[in-house]
């Protein structure tokens, strides 16, 4: 991934641990950067959950793209007892991106089976992770936490989405 020029986009997403969601986005075509930490929005939102803020060129790929991945890649259905420290949500940079992200993730739903728990809430702030856990499955991916958690969501877009995989991601 490349320096992030200004014409980039920028979206939050949580919803899982932030390692496992560093590792999906990091692996897609068009996003230039992930960053990896703590989101919050506003109120009753504001505490901080797990995230990422992908910058995303989106000439390459969707803001609906990277919702559908960010919807299948955690479980996004699911409200359970972990919710506190990873808040299903995606977090809009502007109220042009909070209209079109809940357009999305409504249009969304109807391809599950169960209600999304995932919020589109307003960004309001983040704070990075401590810098030794940054790019943590590029750096630790035949850990076991890699293998058990990371993995199978890079082997789900590896085989839903192999023509948004940058090419060194599907070598594994």
């Amino acid at each position: 991934m490349s320096a992030e020029p200004s014409s980039f986009t920028r979206v939050g997403l949580g919803g899982g641990c932030h390692w496992c969601t560093e590792a999906v986005f990091a692996a897609l075509r068009g996003v230039v950067r992930v960053e990896q930490g703590f989101a919050r929005a506003h109120v009753p939102h504001a505490t901080w959950s797990e995230a990422v803020i992908v910058h995303f060129d989106s000439a390459q790929i969707s803001l609906g793209t990277l919702i559908e991945v960010h919807l299948r890649t955690h479980a996004s259905t699911s409200n359970h007892k972990m919710r506190g420290k990873y808040r299903s949500a995606i977090y809009a940079m502007s109220d042009d991106q909070l209209t079109q992200a809940q357009a999305i993730r409504d249009r969304l739903q109807l391809q599950f089976d169960a209600p999304l728990v995932t919020s589109v809430l307003s960004f309001a702030g983040f704070k990075p992770s401590d810098t030794r856990f940054h790019n943590y499955y590029a750096n630790n991916s035949s850990r076991p936490f890699c293998v058990r958690y990371i993995d199978p969501k890079l082997d789900l877009i590896r085989r839903d989405y192999a023509d948004l995989v940058q090419s060194e991601t599907l070598e594994t």
